[in-house]
């Protein structure tokens, strides 16, 4: 392999469409923006392109950096680049930022033709469904007919497998990390708390708080505070932080004495300032609705025999919000349907957010499954 290098300095597009996109919760979106990233050369057989698909947080900006933002990398930049995983010296990658997203795709924060207003709390609901019919036409734009490759952790793992079934034919390979075929219900109650401190904040303003100058930070703080602690193993909290108190002594007040109360709401509020609280909330709603077996009377064998693309399933042990039982359900469906399938489960002690760390045997994993790929 190659010396590791960034992408270096990138920046983002825009890709527009006027064609009426339906919307699995009913209604449409009479036109719509994506904006997305780039990394490596599309080839003249326009058969290397590997899409990045993003999870809750995530945004099209999977690696390099800004130019007026010298210490902001990609989310995904340990992975993607030069000599790196996901080879950009071999593989055209593409980062796109989900429509409902607060990253400048078509979202909450965008003007409602009808109503000359901000959409707020009217932006229709969208689902991974939706996502993935709207990457898809963004590949159609950028001529790409079929996908080296699609990958992505927890809710962008998701939304690699719906691609499967979605555009079977388009998709030569799939990657799914750190995910689920549907949500437990323990899931969709940390979803549901994390909704509640931001839908009873104040300064929602029943989604409409950009037309108040305020933003609900309160619950956002709070959303993002149970959310950070579902995507963290206890030994890793353990290690990092263990009671470790701020002052030395214990001060007897409700005021940040505890290590670990710093980190989450030192989380809380970098994440308040970044991210749109009606895009959370749609975030979690597709995470929570998403379940392709539920057309088939809860039979995922049945869900999945579309499915045409060679799988990678990773899942880490100590992930607790998505358990690698999780990830062998959706092997054990593949396998039934004779698909190829290669299944990792990674030794990693920094739970559901070790698919976003260079953890050596997960990242060996990863590169020697790419390198197989032929462009």
């Amino acid at each position: 392999m190659t010396e590791a290098l960034s992408v270096g300095v990138v920046a983002p597009q825009r890709a527009c469409f006027d064609e009426p996109l339906p919307l699995k919760g009913g209604g449409q979106l009479e036109r719509y923006e994506l904006v997305y990233e780039t990394y490596g050369e599309l080839n003249a057989a326009r058969t290397n392109a590997v899409l990045v698909c993003h999870a809750l947080s995530g945004s099209h900006h999977v690696a390099g950096r800004y130019a007026d933002e010298a210490y902001t990398s990609g989310w995904w930049d340990n992975l993607v680049g030069p000599g790196k995983p996901l080879d950009t010296n071999k593989f055209f990658v593409i980062g796109v930022n989900n429509l409902g997203g607060c990253h400048g795709s078509t979202g909450p924060r965008s003007m409602n033709p009808f109503s000359g207003k901000p959409w707020g709390a009217e932006f229709p609901f969208v689902t991974v469904e939706d996502w993935v019919a709207a990457q898809a036409r963004l590949a159609d734009q950028l001529g790409i007919e079929r996908f080296a490759a699609v990958i992505g952790g927890s809710l962008g793992g998701m939304q690699a497998l719906s691609w499967t079934l979605q555009y079977p034919e388009r998709v030569r390979h799939a990657a799914v990390i750190a995910s689920a075929p549907k949500l437990s219900a323990q899931n969709i109650a940390f979803n549901e708390v994390a909704r509640q401190a931001i839908l009873t904040d104040p300064d929602f303003h029943r989604g409409h708080f950009y037309a108040h100058g305020v933003v609900p930070v309160r619950g956002l703080r709070l959303a993002r505070m149970v959310g950070h602690i579902t995507y963290l193993s206890d030994d890793a909290m353990g290690e990092k932080f263990g009671r470790s108190l701020r002052h030395g002594k214990t001060l007897y007040s409700y005021d940040v004495e505890f290590e670990i109360e710093s980190y989450l709401r030192h989380q809380g509020d970098k994440f308040a300032r970044q991210f749109d609280a009606n895009t959370y909330l749609l975030a979690t709603k597709a995470l929570d609705y998403y379940d392709p077996a539920f057309a088939h009377d809860g039979d995922l064998r049945a869900a999945l025999a579309a499915a045409r693309a060679d799988f990678l399933v990773v899942s880490f042990t100590t992930d607790w919000r998505f358990a690698p039982l999780r990830s062998r359900e959706i092997v054990r469906a593949l396998v039934a349907n004779q698909r190829n399938v290669s299944y990792a489960e990674i030794d990693c002690a920094a739970g559901h957010d070790s698919f976003l760390l260079a953890d050596p045997v997960y990242h060996a994993v990863l590169t020697a499954w790419f390198d197989r790929i032929e462009v």
